[in-house]
């Protein structure tokens, strides 16, 4: 049963990231949006059924849940460490959560796989660090032509600077190794 290290602020004011002290998952992140997706997952659909829950986000040792913007953190907060203490520890968890997930799948053309893995070394050494260190992450959806689409997850999601500010960025900073490259996020 994961306890909770700490709980910090995101840049997104509707979430919030509790740093856990045990694992929830070995490097298997799990991202829903509603109650609906988050159905054979007990944590996720735990959290959905606290009013105010719009979005839950784990990997590893840290749980991102984002709120409606209508509750006050500190009551949400002591609701939602109940199910997150409940829930167990990485393990055969984690197995099978893998398992039941599968690949993601990833839209892009046999020759552009080159492409796209440096794109993704770019992402995973200069993006996805910073925004899994607020709560966040993202995946790339699409490589096709020119357009590289992308789902941001937990904090990132609901955040009004990663669609504007956030999605800038990567696109200036991809356009350094494809300057042709335009960035979308869905």
């Amino acid at each position: 049963m994961p306890r909770i290290n700490d709980i910090e602020d995101t840049p997104n004011p509707n979430a919030k990231k509790f740093v856990l002290k045990e694992p929830l998952t070995w490097g298997i992140a799990r991202s829903y949006e509603n109650a609906g997706q988050a159905v054979g997952d007990p944590l996720a659909a735990a959290l959905f059924q606290i009013e105010h829950v719009r979005d839950v986000f784990y990997i590893d040792s840290w749980i991102t849940v984002a709120q409606d913007g209508s509750a006050d953190w500190h009551e949400l907060s002591r609701k939602l460490a109940d199910p997150i203490r409940a829930a167990p520890a990485a393990g055969e968890r984690s197995a099978q959560l893998a398992a039941a997930a599968g690949p993601r799948q990833i839209e892009v053309a046999p020759e552009d796989q080159e492409r796209l893995a440096t794109i993704n070394v770019l992402l995973d050494e200069q993006v996805r660090p910073y925004l899994q260190g607020d709560g966040g992450d993202l995946y790339v959806l699409a490589l096709k032509g020119n357009l590289l689409t992308l789902h941001y997850q937990g904090a990132c999601g609901s955040c009004p600077s990663s669609i504007s500010g956030t999605l800038a960025g990567i696109e200036g900073l991809l356009r350094t190794i494809e300057p042709d490259i335009e960035v979308m996020a869905i």
